[in-house]
C-alpha cells in the first residue's frame, strides 16, 4: 500500500511535473538550432523502435537524417548531433532539480524508519538507558570526495538551486526564465579542473546545504534525547578528500592541500559571521556588545586574511561570556538561538571538515627508499635490509628530512607535504587534519614507512597526532590483514602510538578497486569477512575498531543502498562508528539538499543504532556463511576467467569511451595510473573502468559471475539453498539487490551490432549470456517478475532517466562506429564521444 502510494506521488510530483517542464525547455528558441528540442521526443522514439527491432546507432541516426530532417552533409549532421547534446545534457539537469523539488513529498511515503521513529521506539519501551551511552558516544563520519562522477559547475549549482525552490511553488513564469537562463549557460568546464576548484565546489556544498543542516539535526537530537547533558557534537562529522587525496594525482601539492586548508577555514569563518550578524540583531543588550563586537571584528577579519586565523577558545570563549551574561542579568532571552549557534562552533570548531591525506603505499617505498640511500643504509633498494633490520630503522633511526636534499618531485612533495601538517593542526585544529590513508595495504610496511616518515619530519620528539591508516583494498591485501594487524600491534612502539590515539585504529576497506579486483560478490563478501577477522583481532589486543568504507557511488564501485548495507552488518562488526566515502554523483543526488542531507544522515545513524535500539541479533550460520563463500568462488571464477580473457583490455580500449574519460575536462587526476605503453587492469582507475561498462551499458562489474554462480547450485538441485539464503541473509540480500539494480541499468540492445564484429563479438556474446543468465536467475532468486520490482519509484526513475538519454547514447555509438571507420571527421567524432559522457554520468546519479 505505502509503495504505490510513493509511486502515485511519484508520477504527480516527479513524472507529470518534468513533462509540464520539459515541455517548455523544448520549445525555447535559440539561435542556429530552430526545432531541435522539438525532433528529440522523435529521436528518442526511433532509437528505441530502432533498437528494438535490430537496427544499429549508425543505420538508426542515418534514417532519421533522411527521413526526418532532411540533413545531407556530414558537417550539418555533426552540428545537428551537439545541439542534441546540449538538449539533453539540459534535460538531465532539469530532471535533477524536479526530483530534488519532490523529496519531501516523496519522503512522507517511505518506509525507513527515521530517528524520530527510532525515538518513539525507545520512549515507547522505556530503554533511554540502554541506548544513552551509545549515543553519547556513537558518531557517522560522512567523507566527501571529488572523484568526478556528477560534475556541475557553480552557475549550474546556482540555477538547480533556483530551479528547486521555484518548482515547489509551482511558479511557471519564473521557471521559464531560469530554464532560458539553464539553455544559455554552459555546462562544460573550459579546462581541466585543478583539486582547488574541485575543493571550492564541494566548499559550496558545506556552506550553503551542509552547515545548517547538521546543525539542525544536532538541534534535533539533542532536544530529542531525554537527557540534559547530552553532548555529543561529534554524532555527524564531515570528513574531506580533495586537496589531500594525492593517490595517483600529481597535481594534489603540499600547496594544494594548504591552500584547500586555508579554503575550509576561511569559508567556516564566513558562515560563523553570517550567524553572529543576525545573533546580533536579537542580542542587543548592553553588556554582551563588548565581546560581541570583539567576536564580529576577528572573525571579520578572518574571512580575508588567511594568516589572521582565529583559534577555537577565541570563538567558544567569548559565546560563553555572552550566554553566562543572558543567564545571570538578561532572563535567558534568545539563550536557545545562541545555544544551537554554540553547537555549531562546537561541532565546526576551526576546521568545518577534516581533510584526509591519502597516498598509495609504492609512493612511500620510493620515498623510504631515497632517505636511506642518502643516509647510507642501503646501496639500490629496501631488499638489502631484513624485515627486523628495516624495522628497525623506521621505528628507531633519528633522521631528519629536508625537500630541498631530494632531486625527484614526488619525494620532495611528500617530505614537504608530511612536514607541514603540524603547521596545519595549528591553524585550522587538530581535528582538520588527523588521517593518513595509504592505499593498496597490504603489509607492515605500508602503515610503518608511514610512522617513519613522519618521525623524520618533526615528530620525532613528540606524539603523531594522526590516525594512520591501511586501506586493504585488493583480494590479497585483504587475505593478509590480519596478519598484518597483529604484526603491528606486537611492536611497543606501534602500541604507544595507539595509545596515545584512544587505544583506536581505523581500517579501511575495499574501496572501487575490490571490485575491479575481485568481482562483485567476492569483493563484497571478502570485505564483510575481513572486517569479522580484523575485529576481532582488534578486540583480542584491547584495541576499537573503527572501519572507513570506501562506499563508492553505484554496486559497481562498492556502493549500492547504503542503509541497506549498515543494517545487514554482522554482529561481529565492530560498531563504534560508520564512516563512510560519498563520490560525486552520490554528494548531489543523496546528500545535495538539506532534506536529503538530514534525511540520509538519520538513516545512516538508524542503521549504525538499531542493533541496540531494537535489540536484534544480525548473524549468519555456519551453513549460510559456508553457501556464500562457494557462491563467492564460483562467481569469481567466472569473472577471473573474463578479466583474464585475451579481449578483455582490448574491447574497453577500443569498443567502450575509457580513453575518452582523460580527454573530459571532469576532473583533476589523470585517468591511469603511471606511464606504461600497454594498459593493464591495475593502471585503470575504477571511476573510468566502471563507468566505461555504463556508457556501454552493460554494468559488467555489478552482476557479472553471479547469474553462473546461482545457475550452478541449480544444477545442482540446490537452489532451494540459495533462496532460502536471499530470505534469511539480510547481508546477501543487500547484495542480490544491488546487483538487480545494476542489471536495470543495461541495455545490450545499444551494443547488439558489435556481436557481428569479427574481432569483438564472441567476447560480447560472453557478455550478453551473463547479462541474460543473471537477471533470470536474480528473479528466480527473488521470486520477483521484474528488476527491482519492490522499489518502484527508484525504478521509475531509472527508466525516466534511461530515456532522456537514449538519443545521447545512440549518438555516442553512432561516433565510435564511424571513428571505426577512420572518417574524415575523426576529431569532431572524438569530440561528440567526450562530449556525450557528461549527460551519461550525470543522468545515472541515483545509483547510490
Amino acid at each position: 500500500m505505502q509503495q504505490l502510494e510513493r509511486l502515485e506521488e511519484f508520477k504527480k510530483s516527479v513524472q507529470n511535473k518534468f513533462n509540464v517542464y520539459n515541455s517548455l525547455f523544448l520549445n525555447l528558441p535559440y539561435r542556429n538550432i530552430e526545432n531541435v528540442g522539438m525532433l528529440i521526443p522523435l529521436l528518442m522514439d526511433q532509437s528505441e523502435k530502432g533498437l528494438k527491432s535490430g537496427l544499429n546507432p549508425k543505420e538508426i541516426l542515418e534514417g532519421f537524417f533522411q527521413n526526418y530532417v532532411n540533413i545531407e552533409s556530414e558537417k550539418d549532421r555533426i552540428d545537428f548531433m551537439f545541439r542534441i547534446i546540449q538538449y539533453v545534457e539540459r534535460q538531465v539537469v532539469l530532471y535533477d532539480s524536479v526530483e530534488d523539488a519532490a523529496f519531501p513529498k516523496l519522503h512522507r511515503h517511505t518506509s525507513s524508519l527515521s530517528l524520530k521513529d527510532y525515538f518513539q521506539i525507545v520512549e515507547k519501551n522505556n530503554t533511554w538507558d540502554d541506548i544513552a551511552d551509545k549515543l553519547a558516544t556513537f558518531s557517522a563520519r560522512i567523507v566527501l570526495t571529488a572523484h568526478p562522477t556528477q560534475f556541475y559547475t557553480p552557475a549550474i549549482l546556482d540555477i538547480i538551486t533556483n530551479l528547486r525552490s521555484l518548482i515547489l511553488e509551482d511558479r511557471i513564469d519564473e521557471i521559464d526564465v531560469a530554464l532560458q537562463q539553464l539553455g544559455l549557460t554552459s555546462l562544460i568546464n573550459a579546462k581541466k579542473p585543478t583539486p582547488l576548484d574541485e575543493a571550492k565546489n564541494i566548499i559550496y556544498t558545506l556552506r550553503h546545504v551542509y552547515y545548517d543542516a547538521i546543525g539542525d539535526l544536532y538541534a534535533y537530537i539533542k532536544s530529542s534525547i531525554n537527557n540534559v547533558e547530552f553532548e555529543n557534537h561529534d554524532i555527524v562529522k564531515l570528513g574531506f578528500w580533495p586537496g589531500g587525496d594525492r593517490d595517483g594525482n600529481p597535481f594534489v601539492t603540499a600547496d594544494i592541500t594548504e591552500d584547500v586548508m586555508n579554503e575550509l577555514r576561511v569559508t567556516l569563518m564566513k558562515c560563523y559571521y553570517n550567524d553572529l550578524k543576525v545573533l546580533q540583531h536579537k542580542l542587543t543588550f548592553k553588556e554582551v556588545q563588548a565581546p560581541l563586537n570583539k567576536l564580529r571584528s576577528n572573525l571579520y577579519t578572518s574571512m580575508f586574511d588567511t594568516t589572521k586565523e582565529v583559534g577555537y577558545d577565541e570563538i567558544i570563549g567569548p559565546l560563553n561570556q555572552i550566554r553566562a551574561l543572558l543567564k545571570e542579568k538578561y532572563h535567558n532571552l534568545y539563550l536557545k538561538d545562541l545555544d544551537r549557534f554554540i553547537d555549531k562552533v562546537k561541532i565546526f570548531k576551526t576546521h568545518f571538515a577534516t581533510i584526509d591525506i591519502r597516498q598509495d603505499h609504492s609512493i612511500h617505498t620510493k620515498v623510504v627508499c631515497e632517505v636511506l640511500k642518502k643516509n647510507g643504509f642501503v646501496k639500490e633498494d629496501l631488499s638489502e635490509l631484513s624485515e627486523d633490520k628495516l624495522v628497525s630503522i623506521l621505528l628507531n633511526e633519528d633522521i631528519s628530512l629536508s625537500p630541498k636534499d631530494y632531486d625527484e618531485d614526488i619525494v620532495k612533495d611528500t617530505i614537504k607535504n608530511i612536514g607541514q601538517l603540524q603547521t596545519i593542526q595549528r591553524r585550522n585544529g587538530e581535528e582538520g587534519c588527523n588521517r593518513y590513508i595509504i592505499s593498496n595495504s597490504e603489509d607492515i610496511y605500508s602503515i610503518l614507512f608511514v610512522y617513519g616518515l613522519f618521525r623524520w619530519c618533526g615528530w620525532n620528539d613528540k606524539n603523531i597526532t594522526f590516525d594512520i591508516v591501511p586501506l586493504f583494498e585488493t583480494m590479497n591485501g585483504m587475505e593478509n590483514a590480519e596478519v598484518t594487524m597483529q604484526k603491528l600491534f606486537n611492536l611497543k612502539e606501534y602500541r604507544g602510538h595507539l595509545k596515545n590515539r584512544e587505544d583506536k585504529q581505523t581500517i579501511m576497506l575495499g574501496f572501487s578497486d575490490g571490485t575491479k579486483d575481485g568481482g562483485y560478490l567476492k569483493a563484497n563478501w571478502s570485505i564483510l569477512k575481513t572486517k569479522e577477522v580484523l575485529s576481532k583481532v582488534c578486540g583480542k589486543n584491547a584495541i576499537s575498531a573503527i572501519f572507513f568504507d570506501g562506499r563508492g557511488g553505484p554496486p559497481a564501485r562498492g556502493g549500492g543502498k547504503t542503509h541497506r548495507f549498515y543494517a545487514a552488518q554482522t554482529d561481529n562488526v565492530a560498531n563504534n562508528e560508520i564512516q563512510l566515502t560519498i563520490q560525486g554523483q552520490t554528494i548531489t543526488s543523496t546528500y545535495g539538499t538539506k532534506e536529503q542531507f538530514i534525511n540520509n544522515s538519520e538513516q545512516l545513524l538508524t542503521a549504525g543504532l538499531s542493533n541496540t535500539i531494537l535489540k536484534k541479533e544480525v548473524t549468519i550460520s555456519e551453513a549460510s556463511r559456508e553457501l556464500i563463500e562457494e557462491l563467492s568462488e564460483r562467481s569469481f571464477e567466472k569473472y577471473d576467467a573474463l578479466k583474464h580473457h585475451e579481449k578483455f583490455m582490448p574491447y574497453l580500449e577500443h569498443m567502450s569511451t575509457l580513453k575518452y574519460y582523460t580527454k573530459a575536462n571532469i576532473g583533476s587526476r589523470p585517468g591511469k595510473r603511471g606511464n606504461k605503453a600497454k594498459l593493464e587492469l591495475t593502471d585503470l582507475r575504477a571511476i573510468s573502468f566502471v563507468g566505461s561498462w555504463s556508457q556501454l551499458k552493460q554494468n559488467v562489474p555489478g552482476y557479472f559471475g553471479i547469474g553462473t554462480a546461482l545457475k550452478y547450485l541449480k544444477d545442482q538441485g540446490r537452489f532451494e539453498e540459495a533462496v532460502a539464503l536471499y530470505n534469511d541473509v539480510p547481508f546477501f540480500q543487500a547484495l542480490m539487490m544491488n546487483s538487480m539494480m545494476s542489471l536495470s541499468k543495461c541495455y545490450f540492445e545499444l551494443t547488439s551490432y558489435m556481436k557481428e564484429n569479427d574481432e569483438y563479438g564472441e567476447f560480447w556474446n560472453i557478455l550478453h549470456e551473463e547479462y541474460q543468465l543473471s537477471k533470470k536467475m536474480l528473479l528466480e532468486l527473488s521470486g520477483m517478475e521484474i528488476l527491482m520490482e519492490k522499489e518502484a519509484v527508484s525504478r521509475e526513475s531509472i527508466k525516466i532517466r534511461e530515456n532522456i538519454v537514449l538519443p545521447l547514447l545512440v549518438i555516442q555509438q553512432y561516433a565510435l562506429q564511424k571513428i571505426g571507420e577512420n572518417n574524415d571527421y575523426r576529431e569532431l567524432y572524438e569530440k561528440i564521444v567526450t562530449r556525450s559522457l557528461y549527460g551519461n554520468i550525470n543522468a545515472s546519479r541515483n545509483s547510490a
